[in-house]
C-alpha cells in the first residue's frame, strides 16, 4: 500500500518500490495508451501540450498516447469502462452511476474538483436556493452538478423533487440558460466562467459555500490489471505536471484555452479559483463518496447500493 509520501514522492526509485510485489507477474503494456479528458482538465490538457505521457511512458514500450475530449463525465466513463479510454478525469458523481451500472474501472487518484456554482440570469428575481422551488434547473445528469444541486437544495430545507430539472449537456444547457428557457443553471468550471463573461450570470450558491468535492482519475480496470506499472508511470507524471501547473497558473490558463477553445480569460478565472493538487485515495474521500452514493439511492437515482471502496485501486490507497 502507497503512503501519501510515496504517492507524492515522484521518483523512479519510488515508482520501482511501489510495484516491486508486482516484479512477478507479466506486463501487458499497450500499444497505446488512451487518454480522456473534458475542458475541466486543465492537467491532462497541459499534459497533453508538454506530451508528457508520450515522453514518460515511451520508456515502458507505450508507443503512442491518444487524446480524446468529452463534453462531461460521463460520456466519459462509459468510453472508460468499455475500454475505449484507459485514463479520465470526471467529477464526484458520474463513478457513482458508473459503479451501479457495473462499469469496470477504479479510483486511482483524487484531486480538489473545480469550482461549481447554480447560476441565474442577473436580472432573475431568484436570490437564493429556495427560491428555486417548481423552477427549471439545467443539469448534465450523472455529473458533479447533479450532486451539486442535491446538496445544495438539502443544506436550504429543499428536495430534489422540489425542483424540475432539466437533463441537459453543458453545450446545450447554455444554449438554453442563455435563451430563458431554463431558470437556472447547476455548472462547473469553465462553463460557469464563460457564462459570467458571457451572459453576466450571477452565482446564487457555489463550492465556497460549504459544498467543496473532487475530481477523480479513474482507470480501466483491466488496464490496471495488466499494466500497473504504465498506470502508476502515468499518475506520476501527472502529479509532476500539477506541481508545475500549481506555480504557473496563468499558463496553465493559456495552455488550456489553447487546446479547448475557451476565451483566455474565462479560462483564467476558471484556472485561478480552485486548488490545484494530485492526491491519493483517502478514507475521508471514500466515506465522502459513500455519502453521495448512498443518497442518490435514497432518492431513486441510482438503482442498487454501492460499496465505493470495491472499485479504489489498492496502490491508489492513503
Amino acid at each position: 500500500m502507497l503512503t501519501k509520501r510515496q504517492f507524492l514522492a515522484g521518483t523512479a526509485g519510488a515508482a520501482a518500490l511501489a510495484f516491486a510485489h508486482r516484479s512477478a507477474v507479466a506486463q501487458e503494456v499497450p500499444k497505446e495508451f488512451k487518454v480522456g479528458y473534458q475542458k475541466s482538465s486543465g492537467i491532462l490538457v497541459a499534459a497533453r501540450q508538454q506530451q508528457a505521457l508520450e515522453k514518460r511512458l515511451k520508456g515502458l514500450g507505450v508507443e503512442s498516447v491518444r487524446w480524446v475530449e468529452f463534453q462531461f463525465g460521463p460520456p466519459l466513463l462509459e468510453a472508460l469502462g468499455s475500454g475505449s479510454v484507459d485514463i479520465g478525469t470526471v467529477g464526484d458523481t458520474p463513478p457513482i452511476f458508473a459503479q451501479a451500472a457495473g462499469a469496470n474501472l477504479l479510483y486511482v487518484a483524487a484531486a480538489p474538483a473545480t469550482q461549481s456554482a447554480t447560476l441565474v440570469p442577473t436580472d432573475s428575481p431568484i436570490k437564493s436556493v429556495a427560491d428555486l422551488k417548481g423552477k427549471k434547473v439545467a443539469i448534465a445528469k450523472g455529473s458533479s452538478s447533479h450532486n451539486f444541486t442535491v446538496q445544495a437544495l438539502k443544506r436550504a430545507g429543499l428536495s430534489f423533487t422540489d425542483i424540475a430539472p432539466v437533463y441537459l449537456a453543458p453545450a446545450d444547457a447554455a444554449a438554453a440558460f442563455a435563451s430563458g428557457r431554463v431558470d437556472a443553471w447547476t455548472i462547473w468550471d469553465p462553463y460557469w466562467a464563460i457564462a459570467q463573461k458571457r451572459h453576466d450570470a450571477r452565482a446564487i450558491v457555489t463550492t465556497n459555500d460549504g459544498l467543496a468535492s473532487h475530481t477523480f482519475y479513474l482507470a480501466n480496470k483491466t488496464t490496471a490489471t495488466k499494466a500497473p506499472q504504465v498506470l502508476h508511470a502515468a499518475l506520476d507524471e501527472l502529479k509532476q505536471v500539477t506541481a508545475w501547473a500549481a506555480r504557473n497558473r496563468d499558463a496553465l490558463a493559456q495552455l488550456t484555452a489553447e487546446v479547448t477553445g475557451v476565451e483566455l480569460e474565462a479560462q483564467k478565472i476558471a484556472t485561478n479559483r480552485y486548488p490545484i493538487e494530485l492526491n491519493p485515495i483517502t478514507d475521508a474521500v471514500v466515506r465522502q463518496q459513500q455519502e453521495i452514493a448512498d443518497t442518490f439511492l435514497a432518492l431513486g437515482l441510482i438503482p442498487k447500493a454501492i460499496t465505493v471502496s470495491d472499485i479504489v485501486w489498492s496502490a491508489a490507497r492513503a
